[in-house]
């Protein structure tokens, strides 16, 4: 069942959150010795939070709005009293002493705590491997990734261990593998979810640090599931984060409905430079052109204009890292260390890459919102290309043309730059059954109008009852 159901669901007394809790864990133990979503399961936690829920709907309690509805945590949240290892071995026996805001408000909006779901080290990769713990596997292919760095929050939640998860969104790793498994995958407005601490706290070198690109949100099964998650973790401001928006003017459920008729929209198959691979501009054309003819919105090609800024990233990530203690940690544990993130740590940086970068964001920031100013959405395929072979950090080819570490990711980290919404959404399938995503991207803080505009797609579009075919030889579809 989607997030809503099962929340109605339980409100009403039809279901029990017990019941819901047990169908949860048996789906993960049946499916996650193949798949590997999960880095810590918290079965015990999930049970007892089931149990408090219903004697709360039994006595007649008010509940909250996600109330016995299962969710799977990203493996850089905190959670409280479970270990936060991030991937990394310097971690391993790390265990938080506080939640993060996130968890904070799934807790008290009685949501079930599934567990902390796998990721890259540190989450500096779009894949879902790490030194410590067992490889995230694709559920449509399972020698192929997943994507990441959310990896096993998008498992979790296309094979319905969970109905929806939390990610988070550095440079695509919400969009990124909810683009390689056929999830939904929002990256709101920078500053609707607050975070705290994992990209904030100077204690926590290695995970503190993105801070200017860094976005939590959720990844789901439906939209609307992702709407509702919204409503609880997205609800306001919050003092620890001196980002933070105040609460939105407007109820995120309410922004699926309606229509998007009449809107002006763009459509940049490649941002004018970055090479694509055929079935990815296939499978996002076809997806488009449902914007025009189903739709009712004007659609025209069209490309912000920048220069490809993907020299800017990385800069810019560092910039804003604990390079002081991530250098300690490496001459502890360097030789168990993702060797690209030894790397990254480990190189002479210089103040002029980093104001370089700085630079390159002001620019690419600036064409947007002049661009934007002409366009309600801009439409672009998620990723360059489909899901690829596991522990790689990228294909070393695309479009025929040998490719850079980050051209894969060419249309996502840009949107980091620039803070405003974009979702992906499932646009279709490659001839061998890959799924691709659509980024739908809305003008700056116009997060309305993206999830308004991804529930019409959702409807002209369904992709709910496509599933991994693993689904079906375990007997779980």
């Amino acid at each position: 069942m989607s997030a809503v159901e099962l929340a109605k669901r339980v409100r009403n007394k039809e279901i029990s959150p017990v019941e819901v809790a047990e169908a949860s864990i048996a789906r993960r133990e049946k499916l996650d010795s193949i798949l590997h979503a999960y880095c810590v399961p918290t079965p015990d936690l999930m049970r007892q939070q089931a149990k408090a829920v219903e004697k709360k709907i039994m006595n007649g309690e008010e509940v909250g709005p996600t109330a016995g509805v299962p969710v799977g945590i990203k493996d850089l949240v905190m959670m409280k009293d479970y270990p936060t290892v991030s991937g990394s071995m310097a971690y391993k026996d790390y265990v938080s002493d506080q939640d993060d805001v996130v968890v904070e408000r799934l807790k008290a909006s009685d949501s079930l705590i599934h567990g902390k779901t796998n990721v890259p080290e540190f989450g500096y990769s779009g894949v879902g491997h790490n030194p410590v713990f067992e490889t995230t596997r694709n559920p449509w292919n399972t020698d192929l990734t997943p994507g990441g760095s959310s990896a096993g929050s998008v498992v979790s939640t296309i094979t319905g261990m969970t109905p929806y998860a939390i990610a988070s969104d550095g440079g695509g790793s919400i969009r990124i593998p909810s683009s390689l498994t056929g999830t939904y995958g929002l990256k709101a407005s920078m500053g609707r979810v607050p975070l705290w601490p994992g990209t904030k706290d100077e204690r926590y070198p290695g995970v503190s640090s993105w801070e200017n690109l860094e976005h939590i949100g959720p990844v789901s099964r439906t939209v609307e599931d992702a709407a509702l998650m919204m409503s609880v973790i997205g609800s306001g401001p919050d003092p620890r984060d001196r980002h933070s928006l105040p609460g939105p003017e407007f109820d995120w459920l309410d922004c699926v409905k309606g229509d998007i008729k009449g809107l002006r929209v763009a459509y940049s198959s490649d941002w004018g430079y970055a090479a694509v691979d055929p079935q990815v501009r296939k499978a996002v054309g076809a997806a488009v052109k449902v914007f025009e003819s189903d739709l009712g919105c004007t659609v025209e090609e069209a490309h912000p204009g920048w220069e490809n800024p993907g020299a800017a990233f990385w800069p810019l990530v560092m910039a804003e890292s604990d390079l002081t203690g991530l250098r300690k940690m490496v001459k502890m544990h360097g030789h168990e260390m993702t060797p690209h993130l030894v790397e990254l740590i480990m190189r002479p940086w210089t103040a002029e890459e980093f104001t370089d970068a700085q630079m390159t964001r002001k620019a690419v920031n600036n064409m947007m919102w002049r661009f934007m100013q002409d366009y309600e959405l801009l439409l672009t395929p998620t990723l360059a290309v489909p899901a690829f072979a596991v522990h790689m950090q990228g294909p070393e080819k695309i479009e025929n043309r040998i490719s850079g570490p980050l051209d894969w990711l060419s249309f996502t980290f840009p949107l980091n730059f620039t803070g405003q919404p974009a979702a992906s959404i499932p646009a279709g399938f490659t001839d061998d059954g890959l799924p691709v995503g659509l980024q739908i991207i809305g003008r700056h803080l116009d997060d309305p109008t993206v999830l308004r505009a991804s529930a019409c797609f959702e409807a002209a579009h369904p992709w709910a009852d496509k599933q991994p075919p693993i689904l079906g030889k375990l007997g779980l579809a």
